[in-house]
């Protein structure tokens, strides 16, 4: 199903930008640029908060719009933020707006793919199609802690990474556009 694959690879981008690339070259991208490990450990920390917040906002959002046009704005603002990440300067001010910005994106695309999933293949199969969707983004995850650690190892910067999934966010968006999904009708569950 066109509309399984487009989910797949979408997830893939959010697992790659976002466990695989952040959570774990964050703190040692800070480290880079002359920071303490707590201190990126400080900010990853503000993220998660955000992060909090941004989920259940993407919930209520996603219970009231378009889905695929949600995931046009989180993957497009996320990529924005990916890409602006190095001209931060990685001064408290700077990171502190990335963590707020980022933060609010992070877990803000699972309410909308959740949506598209159920919409599309119907409440029932939501939570297997969810469930392969989700392998997508553990699969993005791994490259991204492999490949940016390689570039680093390479390089010796990690930006190439970072900029890389900035690119892939941006192309996530385009993509969530094209996903518009056909209402299936549920069977109502058996009484008990």
């Amino acid at each position: 199903n066109r509309i399984f694959w487009f989910l797949f690879g979408t997830f893939a981008i959010c697992g790659f930008t976002t466990n695989g690339l952040v959570q774990t070259h964050f703190i040692p991208l800070c480290q880079d640029y002359g920071m303490l490990a707590v201190a990126g450990a400080s900010v990853l920390a503000l993220m998660g908060v955000c992060d909090f917040f941004g989920a259940i906002g993407s919930g209520f959002l996603s219970d009231r719009f378009a889905p695929n046009k949600l995931l046009f704005w989180y993957y497009f603002l996320r990529g924005l933020s990916l890409l602006a990440l190095p001209f931060s300067n990685f001064s408290l001010v700077g990171l502190s707006a990335f963590a707020v910005f980022y933060g609010l994106d992070w877990i803000a695309t699972v309410p909308p793919t959740v949506k598209l999933a159920a919409t599309t293949f119907g409440r029932e199969q939501a939570p297997l199609v969810f469930g392969w969707i989700f392998t997508a983004h553990q699969i993005g995850a791994a490259i991204a802690a492999l490949g940016a650690g390689l570039t680093h190892d390479a390089l010796g910067t990690y930006l190439p990474a970072f900029f890389t999934g900035g690119v892939l966010c941006i192309m996530a968006a385009g993509t969530a556009l094209a996903v518009k999904p056909a209402r299936v009708a549920s069977t109502p569950a058996p009484a008990e």
